[in-house]
């Protein structure tokens, strides 16, 4: 069959009409990716650090946010000085707690313990000012005298008169009190007679004689019970103590609860104390002569 005879199929094969330049047909365009684009340009400074990851976007947990509102701490002016007052009175506190319970030991004390004691530290309290007022008087008497080399003289020999009886190279004498202490069984051991001086001495003693050995500022005890020895001297039982000073300060301070009589009577032994207005204390240690110390006064 001819192409005349069939026109409908020369239609059908005939190609589609062209379409105008001017328009062409648009085309897809695919999505541009980074790996598409063209490298930046790297400036010319020294490459940075690398980037930290990312922060992951999996959801923390209640432990991680309150650590993240934790820290880093974020306390504003107010908050700090609310830090500070809390900071004080606790403080506060625990030294009121700590005294409290160092004056517990006195709580359980009988009344006339109580009293016993006070009396003690009112009369130890009254000697420091009795030794102020004297001071004082010296100081008013170099002052005030007409002739302040001759008032100068007389105070220096009183001086040197206590520094005598301090340092045990003159006799003493004045009221004050004995203390007897018997050992039938030997159990007294050094430190208890220690103890006694150390009690004494606290209460206002001036002068000390156990036995016949003077006690002055540097007297050791050594030894065992039964075997004591002042100095390196020995002593033995019954040990008699003579003090000089003010009895009625003396004779409580060894009577306080606790103290030095109670003590020696929890092992055996026996304390007996009298008073006395004149004591007599004529042990002597010999003078001494320092190596290298000399006076500085000019």
């Amino acid at each position: 069959m001819s192409n005349e005879e069939n026109p409908k199929d020369e239609e059908q094969g005939a190609e589609p009409p062209q379409r105008p330049e001017s328009q062409p047909a648009p085309t897809a365009t695919p999505p541009t990716t980074p790996a598409d684009l063209p490298p930046a340009p790297q400036p010319d400074t020294e490459p940075s650090a690398p980037a930290p990851p990312a922060a992951s976007a999996e959801p923390q947990t209640g432990r991680q946010r309150l650590l993240a509102s934790l820290w880093p701490p974020r306390a504003s002016r107010a908050q700090l000085v609310v830090a500070l007052l809390l900071f004080v009175l606790g403080l506060g506190l625990a030294i009121q707690v700590r005294s409290n319970s160092e004056d517990s030991a006195l709580r359980g004390a009988r009344q006339e313990d109580l009293v016993r004691i006070l009396d003690e530290l009112d009369n130890r309290t009254q000697r420091l000012e009795d030794e102020k007022q004297r001071l004082e008087d010296q100081r008013t008497e170099l002052e005030n005298s007409s002739d302040q080399a001759e008032e100068a003289r007389k105070q220096t020999l009183q001086k040197e008169q206590q520094l005598g009886i301090l340092a045990g190279t003159v006799a003493a004498e004045g009221p004050g009190i004995t203390l007897t202490i018997d050992d039938p069984t030997g159990i007294v051991e050094p430190d208890k007679l220690l103890d006694a001086i150390q009690e004494l001495r606290a209460a206002g003693a001036e002068a000390i004689q156990v036995n016949d050995v003077r006690v002055v500022a540097d007297t050791y005890l050594s030894g065992t019970a039964g075997d004591i020895q002042v100095d390196r001297k020995p002593v033995t039982a019954p040990y008699r103590f003579k003090v000089i000073g003010k009895p009625q300060d003396l004779e409580p301070a060894l009577n306080i609860p606790g103290g030095v009589v109670q003590t020696l009577e929890k092992e055996q032994a026996t304390a007996t104390v009298t008073r006395s207005d004149k004591i007599v204390v004529d042990a002597l240690r010999p003078a001494e002569r320092p190596d290298y110390a000399r006076s500085s006064s000019q």
